[in-house]
């Protein structure tokens, strides 16, 4: 493994303010020269409590597993802006006693009345609100199943147990944060058309408050349910007939069979090599192992750290271009439509790809576009976890955009997703994401809309790393970037904290954080035909675990971008 920091990273980071809230959890090192285990658990979130939740549970005696469907369950409570029971998820599974590495698909899945026709306007084009709000824009949930899955078939403790303190968070209420309050703020008009809505957000008589204490008892006896009754409890029975009924109330068309027959998928992760790191990813209906692969095999035909910062930028966002133009084409739930993986990802596509790009010209996209793309930092979140035993998770989960589709079900208490408008409604034309596209991501009944979430470990004969974020199509980037960060040598906070640049085919400009890209590499793209929106908002919530199989040390790091994150470390018992 590469060791030295490389320039082009360690200029980015001298831009880096660290929030005291993110303050990395101290390394823990083990005595031992090669640790055969991690000397204990580490875990990074989101949110402190659901981080607080997964230890507590490491602690009663849960695996990794367990310490998931606690962590998950907790940020579907703190996090409604992001993520919850109502939407879905990808759960990278590694069982450290088989070796055996497992993807748990939890995306939610079309209902039958969600054809391309009930999306389009009087004039035949996308009816943007039908596709994001309320009834319409709600796929089948999935998160739920997942939770039971991973507990009944990975986990050794029982759901009561695991899913308590997400119980009692929502019974007793946790504290609003600024990041709640501004994004309920920019979907209030949305939210307050459901009265489920308003009963949760509403209760006081006025919109939640930072610093103020937010319950959601419905939503603690519908986990309740789950806790006692499993699948049944959310898919069947009295949760499942309110959801029915709400939406049915609020215009839209969900089915009793559609809930009862949700399944969860286990599918084989994408492997590939880059460098001296084995990567292990998110496969369809993810794009993002597929982009992450086709990125960095392109890549690998460039020393990175031996070029001038322009040249290195342009040759890292011309890879970014091909492989967001093969997503839109190519990607879609494989289940559905025949997904060229292998090809995608051979070396041999990669070469061409990369004979593709010229040296110091930017090579415009086909179809050209003056809109930024649109930023997503809230609408999704992430969690990985490493425990004492070697297995690890790397999840991400969402409801799509802030607070989803907006809709409450009354008497539920959950914030029903807005996937719908991740599938190509009207072909051609870009979602919320300012992405396209085609006949490969069109709706079909139980079909799983393309996602870019991209759970993900890196690891090496030294050091093992697993990442994940939110960030809507920047997702993938923020990987990318960290996994080129962690090559680079850096730890795990200062990869959270990384500055982030960003092209996605379509719109064709490179989209950078302040202080991602300096003046002078600005001018220098732009000379070579690159379109910059430099300066803007900054964007994702990236989580990262890491375990240094050498010294054995435990490290964390947490977004500083999102203060109430929080990346921690628990040293197993002495034996």
């Amino acid at each position: 493994m590469r060791i030295a920091v490389r320039t082009w990273l360690a200029v980015l980071l001298l831009a880096v303010g660290t929030s005291p809230a993110a303050t990395p959890p101290k390394a823990h090192t083990a005595n031992a020269v090669t640790a055969a285990k991690p000397p204990g658990a580490a875990i990074a979130s989101a949110h402190t409590l659901a981080t607080q939740a997964g230890l507590d549970i490491i602690r009663t005696g849960g695996n990794a597993f367990d310490a998931a469907v606690a962590v998950a369950a907790v940020l579907s409570v703190v996090e409604p802006v992001s993520s919850g029971i109502g939407g879905g998820g990808f759960f990278l599974l590694h069982d450290a006693k088989s070796g055996r590495d497992v993807f748990v698909d939890a995306r939610e899945t079309a209902p039958e009345s969600a054809t391309p026709a009930a999306y389009l306007d009087k004039q035949g084009g996308l009816d943007r609100d039908r596709a994001t709000n309320g009834p319409w824009s709600a796929g089948i949930p999935g998160l739920p199943a997942a939770l039971v899955h991973l507990s009944e078939k990975y986990g050794r403790l029982p759901l009561r147990t695991t899913l308590a303190p997400a119980i009692r968070i929502a019974r007793d209420g946790f504290e609003v944060y600024p990041r709640l309050e501004k994004g309920y703020a920019s979907r209030r008009a949305v939210m307050e058309r459901y009265r489920g809505t308003r009963a949760v957000f509403l209760a006081d008589g006025t919109p939640p408050v930072t610093g103020e204490t937010l319950r959601q008892p419905d939503l603690a006896r519908t986990l309740e349910r789950l806790a006692t009754k499993g699948f049944d409890g959310f898919y069947r029975g009295d949760v499942a007939e309110k959801m029915l009924a709400s939406v049915r109330e609020e215009g839209g068309r969900w089915t009793r069979d559609e809930l009862a027959g949700y399944r969860v998928r286990e599918r084989e992760p994408l492997r590939l090599k880059y460098r001296d790191w084995a990567i292990t990813t998110a496969p369809p209906p993810s794009s993002g192992g597929v982009a992450l692969a086709q990125i960095l095999q392109v890549l690998e035909g460039w020393d990175l750290a031996k070029l001038e910062p322009a040249q290195r930028t342009h040759l890292i966002v011309e890879a970014m271009r091909r492989a967001y133009r093969d997503r839109t084409i190519y990607l879609g739930d494989p289940d559905f439509v025949k997904v060229p993986v292998a090809r995608l990802t051979s070396p041999e596509y990669a070469a061409g790809l990369r004979a593709s790009i010229h040296p110091d010209r930017a090579l415009p996209s086909a179809l050209l576009s003056g809109q930024p793309a649109p930023l997503e930092d809230d609408e999704t979140t992430h969690f990985s976890i490493i425990d004492a035993e070697g297995n690890r998770v790397s999840a991400t989960q969402t409801v799509n955009l802030t607070f989803g589709s907006g809709l409450v079900p009354p008497g539920t208490g959950v914030l029903l997703n807005n996937e719908m408008d991740d599938f190509a409604l009207k072909p051609g034309t870009p979602n919320a994401f300012g992405v396209m596209g085609f006949k490969a991501n069109a709706p079909e009944p139980g079909k799983r809309m393309l996602s870019s979430m991209t759970p993900s470990w890196i690891e090496s004969e030294e050091k093992l790393a697993v990442i994940g974020a939110p960030g809507g199509s920047r997702i993938i980037t923020q990987v990318l970037l960290a996994i080129l960060a962690y090559d680079a040598g850096l730890a795990a906070q200062p990869v959270a904290a990384l500055p982030r640049f960003h092209h996605q085919w379509m719109p064709d400009a490179i989209s950078a954080e302040p202080g991602a890209l300096d003046a002078a590499t600005v001018e220098a793209l732009k000379a070579m035909g690159h379109t910059i929106n430099a300066g803007e908002s900054t964007w994702g919530n990236l989580q990262t675990v890491t375990w240094d199989k050498r010294s054995g040390a435990l490290d964390g790091g947490t977004d500083p971008r999102n203060p109430v994150g929080r990346a921690d470390v628990l040293l197993a018992p002495a034996k």
